[in-house]
């Protein structure tokens, strides 16, 4: 046996164990990184509120221009919110909510007794706020001499009691504003033969636009502010006075769809625009409900033409110099 040199017997042993100690403690760390990765990732739950997350809305295609209007300005101070907007006819609209597709509505009517139990059986009772009122509005052709008529004239022409050949247009058979004009009329059909419909209110306004002989039925929303698409069309066309014959204020005299006469109940053919809130908790559906009722909400509507529910206070500041 050769000579075995105890200091580099020491040296090497120090080497070997300082070897084993950092295998080891890789080893520990390859071990714990490993069971690391077999755990679940955490889920991070995005918390919705009043002025964030994401709501499914079905809306009245006769509102189109004012739902819109609302939605950009609510987005545009809630940049957290996604509005999503479809719209269909009355019809439906109804359908999507009664069958729980979607759980908020922009309607021209509140609900009945029928849809509101389906609702509260459902555990979700609506809540139902009128925040606009509307006017269906009837149009003509700028050549058209014919810019006067009452509420008798009409109800004659919808039930085929005049000798008229005008045509009368409307936007869609399954539409609020076809339902109002039943129930109005009393005529449970339209079917005559001067009456129809075409695709929708920007079809009606085009339609009359270039028909001298036609009168066009349309909610005022459209005729305010129009989009490039069928502006040249509104230039085109002229809203008709009516006179309405009942009236224990004004029977002899005739008035055109405005802001004014509808806050002072004096055109006859006014509806208003109602919120559907079924979704049964302070989410963003209350968020945006809420929005369309404040001042806010309010004073987008009244630069839109048409009637806020509530008519927002304008703040005068006088200075006086001394």
């Amino acid at each position: 046996m050769g000579h075995i040199d105890l200091h580099d017997y020491l040296k090497n042993k120090k080497r070997v164990m300082k070897n084993r100690a950092g295998y080891l403690m890789a080893g520990l760390l390859l071990l714990i990184s490993f069971m690391a990765c077999k755990q679940k990732p955490t889920t991070v739950v995005q918390t919705e509120t009043v002025n964030s997350g994401t709501i499914k809305i079905a809306a009245d295609e006769s509102f189109q221009p004012i739902v819109d209007e609302e939605a950009y300005v609510f987005k545009q101070l809630n940049t957290n919110a996604k509005v999503g907007i479809t719209y269909q006819t009355e019809n439906g609209v109804l359908r999507l909510l009664l069958n729980d597709s979607i759980r908020f509505a922009i309607l021209s009517r509140e609900l009945n007794d029928e849809e509101i139990k389906i609702l509260k059986d459902r555990t979700l009772p609506p809540v139902v706020n009128r925040f606009a009122v509307d006017a269906i509005t009837f149009i003509v052709n700028k050549a058209s001499t014919d810019t006067l008529t009452s509420v008798n004239e009409i109800k004659k022409m919808l039930n085929g009691q005049t000798k008229t050949t005008t045509d009368i247009v409307f936007d869609n058979p399954n539409s609020s504003l076809i339902r109002y004009l039943k129930a109005f009329s009393g005529n449970k059909d339209l079917k005559l033969k001067n009456i129809f419909a075409v695709k929708d209110n920007k079809e009606v306004i085009r339609y009359i636009s270039t028909h001298p002989q036609a009168i066009g039925i349309t909610g005022f929303n459209w005729l305010n502010d129009p989009d490039k698409d069928y502006a040249d069309a509104v230039k085109n066309v002229k809203i008709v006075a009516v006179k309405d014959e009942n009236s224990k204020e004004a029977p002899a005299q005739y008035f055109k769809p405005s802001q004014t006469t509808l806050a002072l109940n004096q055109y006859p053919f006014a509806r208003g625009l109602y919120i559907i809130n079924s979704t049964g908790k302070m989410g963003l559906g209350t968020g945006f409900a809420q929005f369309l009722l404040s001042e806010r909400g309010q004073r987008v509507i009244l630069r839109s033409g048409i009637l806020p529910d509530s008519i927002p206070q304008r703040e005068i500041i006088i200075k006086r110099k001394f």
